[in-house]
């Protein structure tokens, strides 16, 4: 099963907000910059909605430039535009006296259309930077790279993928292989979710499956997901907690958040 493109954006900005290290290795510059920077969201308040990805750079690093990261999946002739405007108003609303760079994650550059014209002539060389996440190479060495790949590649060849970025995360020193694993196995859930934790164990040989907490929570959430489907296909809500096994109240709480999302 393949994820949407809600998902897969997701699943990036989890990506970066766990390792962030993985946007200088993206950029091409030394992952150890990610200990300059707190990863944040940020209110605009005259458009009355927040920039998911904003690199800050830490008080002790005031050369640092703040970095704004969009991560993008489908077609969007806006975004562009989107972007600069957010960007202008955040510098207007917060003032920073500091440099910065907005980075475009694009899954493919056939979706990119392109910088605008006007924008191409009035900011600084590379002060947008476009990465097509489908074109990374020596993703064989980097587990955030890698994790990058699981993500954009199709359920064929992610399963190869995601073997060998196992691999790769159980040669981590221990300190840090199981951090890295839990993180892994977060992806591995929601791009295989029609799986079983016991196919997934058998498929990539995980004998130290997270078996607590956090499997229940990214199963419950990705069940949470598929309720708007369903009502849309004609369930109840009594059919909805019989299907997803889940209890009719979570269901209607569900329901309800979404509704407040959407009014």
């Amino acid at each position: 099963m393949l994820l949407t493109t809600n998902e897969d954006r997701h699943h990036i900005y989890t990506l970066l907000q766990n390792l962030p290290s993985v946007l200088f290795e993206l950029l091409e510059k030394p992952p150890q910059l990610a200990t300059h920077y707190e990863f944040s969201s940020v209110e605009i308040k005259e458009l009355a909605r927040r920039i998911d990805g904003v690199f800050l750079p830490k008080v002790e690093y005031p050369e640092d430039p703040i970095y704004f990261v969009e991560v993008q999946f489908q077609d969007d002739d806006n975004l562009y535009w989107r972007l600069i405007t957010e960007v202008f108003l955040y510098l207007n609303q917060y003032k920073p006296d500091k440099k910065w760079q907005a980075v475009v994650l694009w899954a493919k550059r056939s979706l990119d259309p392109g910088i605008p014209l006007t924008y191409q002539s009035s900011l600084a060389a590379g002060q947008i930077h476009v990465v097509y996440l489908d074109e990374l190479t020596d993703t064989l060495s980097s587990i955030g790279l890698g994790i990058i790949q699981l993500v954009v590649a199709p359920e064929d060849e992610a399963i190869q993928t995601a073997r060998s970025l196992i691999n790769l995360v159980q040669q981590a020193d221990a300190a840090n292989s199981r951090y890295l694993l839990e993180l892994v196995e977060r992806m591995l859930i929601y791009k295989f979710s029609t799986y079983t934790r016991q196919e997934l164990e058998a498929m990539f040989g995980l004998t130290e499956w997270q078996q607590t907490r956090f499997y229940q929570e990214v199963k419950e959430e990705t069940k949470l997901e598929a309720i708007p489907r369903l009502l849309k296909m004609g369930l109840s809500i009594e059919q909805i907690a019989e299907a997803l096994e889940l209890k009719i109240e979570v269901v209607q709480q569900a329901i309800e958040k979404q509704g407040r999302k959407e009014s």
